[in-house]
């Protein structure tokens, strides 16, 4: 967050390769990860199977450099993606 006058202004979403490296539907269960949901329910909200969430999210550890859920939730929530 930048300081303008001694208020907090929020700063907008960074967007680097590894990001823009991201399919639209990685994009999106990219989110819903930050936001705490379970493969299950990202499946039951996209309308897809499980499995094919859990692919989208193994492509977004290899893509983003990252092996964990809460890395991906701070990756997120960094860039104001989440």
């Amino acid at each position: 967050a930048k300081e303008e006058s001694g208020v907090l202004l929020p700063q907008p979403p960074v967007e680097d390769a590894a990001v823009e490296s991201l399919s639209a539907r990685e994009r999106e269960i990219l989110g819903l990860i930050a936001r705490g949901d379970s493969n299950k329910l990202i499946a039951r909200e996209l309308d897809i199977a499980e499995t094919t969430v859990k692919v989208h999210v193994q492509h977004i550890f290899r893509k983003l450099n990252l092996s964990s859920r809460v890395q991906v939730a701070v990756y997120a929530a960094a860039r104001g993606l989440g």
